[in-house]
């Protein structure tokens, strides 16, 4: 039996670990080609015998590199922009290198990829871009994620934008929105505080179903919006939070 991305050509961003890692598997599972791209060269040796995916190595913030590495890919069906930094603060505590750097990475890297990847995905006859967004931001406001917030935000309109102008050329655009999700780059952050044992206590007791979210869970949310059961869906923000916004 046909997976349901049989067929399809997936490039993800930040594929070497968390909700990239899980949601390269899982395309792969379903029968995509998948190129799983991460600035850490290393985390992406992980794949080294997985059928289905193949690794390049690709910082997001090099707009050369990105337009190089797509040029060399065949025409993408799927683009899961996944990559992401989480700065913690208040807007006092935001200096403008944070904030240049939590909208490069969180905003405009979305925009060169997509920007890069859509004449051949035009070309071809359509498309799906999947974006990370999140439950902070234009959802949500959340303590001390002051850049954060405002660069996710900035996801969610960047996705409508896309979706708006090209909906009826093929062209279908949604973001997700996860809660807090169980990734090596939570444990960087929470193991960074004073006290990680409480930290981790915190972000637990925020999500109503008292427990934080697998990237396993995630995953399948990215795979529906990459397939083509979800072909009348474009321009909406998916969250899986865990209840955070009931």
């Amino acid at each position: 039996m046909a997976g349901r991305l049989e067929g399809k050509v997936a490039l993800i961003t930040a594929a070497g670990q968390g909700i990239g890692q899980a949601t390269a598997l899982a395309m792969a599972r379903e029968g995509a080609r998948v190129y799983a791209t991460d600035l850490n060269a290393k985390a992406l040796e992980r794949y080294a015998d997985t059928p289905g995916i193949i690794t390049r190595a690709l910082d997001v913030l090099d707009d050369a590199a990105v337009e190089k590495t797509i040029a060399d890919l065949p025409p993408l069906s799927i683009l899961f922009n996944c990559a992401g930094y989480v700065h913690n603060g208040t807007v006092l505590d935001c200096t403008p290198k944070d904030w240049d750097f939590g909208f490069n990475l969180n905003v405009r890297s979305m925009y060169m990829t997509i920007k890069c990847a859509l004449p051949a995905m035009l070309a071809n006859g359509g498309g799906s871009i999947i974006n990370m967004a999140s439950v902070a931001g234009s959802i949500k406001g959340i303590p001390n994620r002051f850049v954060y917030g405002a660069s996710k935000a900035a996801v969610i309109g960047l996705t409508k934008a896309v979706a708006a102008d090209f909906v009826t050329k093929g062209i279908r655009c949604n973001a997700i929105a996860p809660g807090t999700v169980d990734t090596p780059s939570l444990h960087e952050r929470i193991n960074a505080q004073a006290d990680p044992v409480e930290a981790r206590k915190a972000f637990i007791a925020r999500q109503p179903m008292g427990r934080l979210a697998k990237a396993e869970e995630i995953a399948p949310v990215v795979v529906f919006l990459a397939s083509d059961e979800s072909a009348f869906a474009t321009g909406n923000v998916y969250s899986v939070d865990g209840g955070m916004t009931i």
